[in-house]
């Protein structure tokens, strides 16, 4: 019944979502809010802020915000639920995504959700994986990384790595094609994504084919321009960045300036996968994103960085009540197929 209601108010015209939030388009740095992500952000302020809650109740209230607003799964795939072999002996949960492409191996993405490292989960992101294998051709692997603050930093980096490895040497056995495996992920993922790259430069191993980093925090201690202007934007806030920070590290001041956790501190980024960047106007991450995507191209990666001004964070999982989120997930999709070949 909620999500009904959510998505009836929603359908209203622009200017009158703009009335009921407080009267007058909210721009902020020239970008002016999607009127739907302006009453969403209203209703919001009325509910307690994740910044507040315990870890287990913020991934609660997340799902269930996410799932008024986020679209339906795509259809015509072969979705599974996997276990994939973690560090020490644990296995991590994945789930995987392919097109029905017989005889055929596809290129393959590995994906991490968004979440602060502390929320999140297969769901989060589960209807963008399924529409990144349908009109991508990829296969998916969709993975459920551990969480803070039950495991603190380096855990979440340590299973994307051994996620990654596994899928690489697997991917033919899963419908993928092993010469052609890339990473990404949006937030939290696309940090994740980031430091894969990176690492696997450093150990000289094979590196992906491609990072694609979606609104990705790239260093955790940022004190950018826009970490101010939009400090209380929706759905995340700056006070929410300084919560998923406490929770992911043990120290906070000294860990978060490793490479691993910051990857945008890394003083040479030569010799990088190609990337895809993409960022929301109203996040208080934007800068992040924009600035990797240009020391990227200076150190000669080859680089396809968009902004969607009239957007915020998370709209990966906004897709069924945000059009401009649907259209922006279309346009990203279409990228990464482009660049998979």
């Amino acid at each position: 019944m909620r999500k009904i209601l959510v998505r009836t108010l929603l359908s209203l015209p622009g200017r009158w979502l703009v009335a009921l939030s407080g009267g007058k388009p909210l721009t902020i740095e020239g970008r002016t809010l999607d009127p739907r992500l302006q009453f969403l952000g209203a209703m919001a302020k009325r509910q307690p802020s994740l910044a507040t809650l315990a870890a287990v109740e913020g991934r609660k209230a997340a799902a269930e915000g996410l799932a008024l607003v986020d679209g339906e799964a795509a259809h015509d795939i072969e979705i599974a639920n996997i276990l994939i072999p973690g560090p020490d002996g644990t296995t991590m949960r994945a789930r995987t995504y392919k097109p029905r492409l017989p005889n055929r191996l596809v290129p393959a993405l590995v994906y991490f959700h968004m979440g602060g490292c502390v929320i999140g989960d297969l769901e989060t992101c589960h209807v963008f994986c399924s529409l990144i294998a349908l009109r991508a051709g990829c296969l998916v692997v969709s993975v459920d990384y551990r969480l803070a603050p039950e495991h603190k930093y380096p855990a979440a980096v340590e299973d994307a790595l051994a996620a990654f490895r596994w899928v690489r040497e697997n991917a033919r056995a899963l419908g993928g094609n092993p010469n052609v495996v890339a990473v990404g992920g949006d937030s939290a993922g696309g940090y994740l994504s980031a430091v894969i790259a990176q690492e696997l430069k450093r150990a000289n191993e094979k590196p992906p084919v491609l990072q694609m980093l979606i609104y990705p925090a790239v260093d955790w201690l940022s004190q950018t321009q826009s970490m101010k202007s939009f400090g209380d934007a929706y759905p995340l806030t700056t006070p929410i960045m300084d919560y998923f920070r406490m929770q992911y590290f043990s120290k906070p001041d000294e860990e978060a300036k490793e490479l691993r956790a910051s990857p945008g501190l890394a003083a040479d980024l030569s010799g990088l996968p190609p990337a895809l960047i993409y960022t929301a106007g109203h996040d208080p991450l934007v800068d992040q994103g924009r600035d990797y995507a240009e020391a990227l191209k200076v150190a000669g990666v080859p680089v396809l960085y968009r902004c969607y001004d009239s957007l915020s964070h998370a709209f990966t999982a906004m897709s069924g009540a945000v059009p401009a989120a649907r259209n922006a997930l279309l346009e990203i999709v279409a990228d990464l197929r482009r660049a998979m070949g």
